[in-house]
């Protein structure tokens, strides 16, 4: 599973080129055209990583990005802004708003994707780890095997990626819509129900005889993995 990224930039040409070669570098790509509707969008989903240019219809990218740093939630979200303002002081302003990076207008797409997985590296390394561990759980994206105290589980695929997700977000809520988004993608409608289900074989896999489980409900707001078990395993 590809990191998320939102791109928001109003010119559709340099949408498209970074549309296909985000994509053909795997990441998972967004693409909205205006301020505004990338803050509506942003209180719904917050991806890994934001392409943010700075001139933007309803609502500029400065102050898009002044917003984004005062919501908890996306405090942190890694920001690269795109613009065609490179005297200093401009830069200094971007910076200064919570931009995590800053690229002059005309770039070299090449720099761009070097900047953009160096921020995901230091803002999310989970995202690029070939192996992630939670606890006694262990998931090998190489070979795409899951392991528990060294018991081998077969996933399915739709299950394998639940497990990828929570893996990347250990101790994170994730409401039913959440995991349909992020999971099963944006343009396939599916019962939220089905989250359920998927749920309820993933913990029937991971959990043999008095083996604690790791996926935790939260009644009214959805699931995540416990950080309560993975500090258990550590004790």
């Amino acid at each position: 599973m590809g990191a998320r990224i939102m791109v928001v930039e109003d010119e559709e040409a340099l949408t498209e080129l970074l549309r296909y070669n985000l994509e053909g570098d795997g990441y998972d790509v967004e693409t909205v055209m205006r301020g505004d509707d990338a803050d509506t969008r942003l209180k719904e989903h917050i991806p890994d990583l934001i392409v943010l240019d700075w001139m933007l219809p309803g609502l500029s990218g400065i102050e898009l990005c002044r917003r984004l740093r005062t919501r908890p939630e996306t405090k942190q979200l890694p920001i690269i802004m795109l613009t065609a303002r490179g005297e200093e002081s401009e830069r200094v302003r971007g910076l200064a708003t919570g931009a995590d990076d800053y690229i002059v207008k005309p770039f070299s797409v090449p720099e761009l994707l070097a900047r953009v997985k160096g921020l995901l590296r230091r803002a999310s390394p989970e995202r690029l780890a070939t192996v992630l561990a939670f606890g006694d759980i262990e998931l090998d994206r190489d070979k795409r095997r899951v392991a528990r105290s060294g018991r081998p589980i077969d996933l399915g695929p739709t299950e394998y990626r639940l497990l990828e997700f929570f893996l990347e977000h250990p101790g994170r809520v994730f409401s039913r819509e959440q995991l349909l988004d992020s999971v099963w993608g944006r343009d396939i409608y599916i019962d939220e129900r089905t989250v359920d289900v998927h749920i309820g074989r993933l913990r029937k896999l991971l959990n043999l005889g008095r083996e604690q489980d790791p996926i935790r409900t939260v009644r009214g707001a959805g699931y995540a993995l416990d950080d309560r078990f993975a500090k258990a395993e550590q004790a």
